[in-house]
């Protein structure tokens, strides 16, 4: 039979609530008696029942994660800084993976709010915001890198216009003049991102043939390198070749360049090629990939942050958003000049 918590209060003549606060390091409880409780705990073996716990309480101190893919450094890289912060908060943190399955994302997000979350963070990869209105009718939910038009919603992401301004501004910069764009889904990040691009282009009077926008599957980030040379063979085999490309994310970048140089085209000198994530392993490859930094760690890190204000104001109807401004990472893959 499990140690009960007022087992532990009886055999040292104690109160459940001392145990209870001795177990919270509540300063109300002195150090000897906290140090008798704390010692008589761990020869007992005993774990706290968090369930009993959060309904007294009316919190759990589990935060949900639901990405599209853990193996995604993106994903992965938010998730372990989202960890790290908020376990020194006194948070523990549950992740599930969609695999980019919009079904299997409501399934998750199902499942973990049958956890007593006290908050539910999405990277959500829905065609729309019809499955997340009942979270917030549950608890607190805030959305990681895509939001939805017309839905308000805490958000953390960065500024994916000025991603794509900041691509584009890079590649002119190095003499490019016949720019592609290997565009990721028609959904918010997607579009903001080609938007972005698409304008700065204009800006500098360079026209943009259709042909030179391609589009990936929703499932880009699962098969990013696969659908990555699959675009840059569409684009070779054009008759006015481009001279430089965004790729939606780096491993839509790294399928491509990887694609140019087996055929034997010069990067940067014949093809200049930038990516969007700068993730870990962006400047090891053969040719270092230039790319839009997202921030990632400090995405995880302000999502922690806004976890921490929004159970602190549970009454708080007004939706919190941090908007990160990206930045440009310039390596070998572009740089010319």
């Amino acid at each position: 039979m499990p140690v009960r918590l007022k087992d532990i209060a009886k055999e040292l003549g104690v109160s459940a609530v001392t145990v209870s606060k001795a177990l919270r390091d509540h300063p109300d409880i002195g150090q000897k008696t906290k140090d008798k409780i704390l010692r008589r705990v761990k020869e007992l073996n005993y774990r706290p029942n968090l369930t009993a716990r959060s309904l007294v309480t009316g919190r759990s101190s589990l935060i949900g994660l639901v990405v599209p893919d853990l193996i995604h450094p993106f994903f992965s890289e938010i998730a372990k800084a989202l960890s790290a912060a908020l376990r020194q908060k006194g948070y523990f943190l549950i992740v599930a993976s969609s695999d980019s399955d919009p079904a299997l994302e409501q399934n998750e997000i199902e499942h973990m709010l049958q956890h007593r979350l006290d908050c539910l963070v999405v990277a959500s990869c829905q065609k729309d915001a019809a499955g997340l209105r009942q979270v917030r009718t549950g608890g607190h939910l805030i959305l990681l890198d895509r939001n939805f038009p017309g839905f308000s919603s805490n958000f953390v992401g960065i500024d994916d216009y000025k991603a794509g301004e900041l691509a584009a501004e890079h590649l002119i910069a190095q003499g490019c003049r016949r720019l592609a764009h290997i565009r990721g889904p028609h959904n918010n990040v997607g579009n903001r991102r080609a938007e972005g691009f698409l304008a700065a282009l204009k800006r500098h009077g360079l026209e943009t043939p259709d042909s030179y926008i391609l589009e990936t599957r929703e499932s880009a980030d699962a098969a990013g390198e696969a659908l990555g040379a699959e675009a840059l063979d569409r684009l070779m085999a054009q008759a006015q070749r481009p001279d430089g490309i965004f790729c939606f994310n780096d491993l839509l970048a790294v399928g491509a360049m990887m694609r140019a140089l087996e055929t034997g085209v010069r990067i940067p000198q014949e093809l200049a090629i930038i990516g969007c994530g700068n993730y870990h392993y962006c400047n090891k490859l053969g040719v270092p990939l230039s790319s839009v930094d997202q921030g990632a760690v400090e995405i995880g890190s302000r999502a922690a942050e806004m976890i921490a204000s929004l159970i602190a104001q549970p009454t708080s109807n007004k939706p919190q958003t941090a908007i990160l401004t990206p930045t440009l990472v310039v390596r070998a893959s572009s740089q010319r000049q």
